[in-house]
């Protein structure tokens, strides 16, 4: 499968290491320093990014990402647009290299992800996200550790949220899972950092390093793809008419999470629109749903176009709502 992003440099200059740290600075360093054979070791670390986040880590023409390849001396590619994992409507990303290097890059990723789509307004509190790492099911018990003994003590350690889901038995040959790390960068950071380095110690987990972006096949087999066929590449969409794609369904959002819906300069309703294959338009301003203080949400297009959009208008709500 073909991959965006262009190889990075292999040695990090100071004058880099510099800059990065001038630009997203860490509040605690590690409690214990790596060792040797740590930041010799080459590995990766996989993790989701909506189109959207995708599209801003690549840059105009490729710059930002060909920058943060520069300045990390780690390698980013990222998955072909409409190429999404399992259940999710969000593209795979694949950081490899040194692990010092692997980490350096990151926190590029994350600061910049940080600064364009989780910024609050006014406050002095330290926004908060959510980042997800996608690890092998075989791995996840080191992660976890016996009793849990591990994950508690990376989450006492970090002050970091961080949650590994279930075996999703819904998609057979994904042999993946997600681990959601919770927090501000500083937290986030570490809990990564830990998490790393203890998959480092895993022999199996270099295997797939090799396969990263595997799971178009897993779509394929299981006659999923993107909603309502974007890209025209799934065979299960091709036999929908046009009569199909013509309902629509008004839903009402609170007037102060319709800027979430929106995004910035109309970025996650396009987004949305796109995934989904709908068509979105939100009532003006004083336009309300009647007897509530809800604006007009009409979304026109397949049943499957619009509950794949409702879904995605619900679950950006609701993660603003959790944080």
């Amino acid at each position: 499968m073909a991959m965006e992003g262009a190889g990075a440099e292999s040695n990090y200059n100071s004058s880099a290491e510099s800059q990065l740290e001038q630009s997203s600075p860490r509040k605690s360093p590690p409690s214990s320093p790596p060792s040797q054979d740590h930041e010799e070791k080459t590995t990766y670390v996989k993790f989701l990014l909506s189109n959207a986040e995708a599209g801003s880590i690549i840059g105009k023409g490729g710059s930002t990402i060909t920058e943060f390849q520069s300045r990390s001396g780690a390698r980013i590619q990222l998955s072909r647009n409409f190429e999404f994992f399992p259940g999710t409507s969000d593209r795979v990303v694949m950081v490899s290299g040194l692990l010092d290097d692997l980490l350096k890059a990151v926190d590029l990723i994350l600061g910049k992800l940080l600064d364009e789509f989780y910024v609050e307004d006014g406050g002095d509190a330290e926004p908060r996200s959510r980042f997800r790492l996608v690890v092998p099911n075989s791995s996840c018990g080191g992660i976890i550790g016996k009793g849990g003994a591990t994950i508690k003590s990376f989450i006492e350690d970090s002050r970091a949220g961080i949650k590994i889901s279930p075996q999703d038995n819904n998609f057979p040959g994904l042999h993946d899972r997600v681990v959601t790390v919770t927090g501000t960068l500083d937290e986030q950071m570490r809990a990564i950092e830990l998490i790393l380095y203890k998959l480092a110690e895993d022999p199996h987990y270099m295997q797939s390093m090799n396969a990263p972006f595997q799971y178009a096949a897993v779509y394929v087999g299981m006659n999923y793809g993107p909603p309502n066929g974007v890209g025209g590449r799934y065979p299960n969409n091709r036999h929908q008419n046009k009569e199909d794609r013509n309902n629509t369904v008004t839903i009402g959002v609170a007037d102060e999470h319709v800027g979430l819906v929106l995004g910035r300069n109309g970025r996650s309703i396009m987004e949305i629109s796109q995934l989904s294959g709908a068509r979105i338009k939100i009532s003006d301003r004083g336009d309300f749903l009647s007897g509530t203080s809800d604006r007009k949400v009409t979304i026109t297009g397949s049943q499957r176009a619009i509950r794949t959009a409702e879904s995605m208008i619900s679950r950006k709500i609701a993660n603003v709502s959790e944080r």
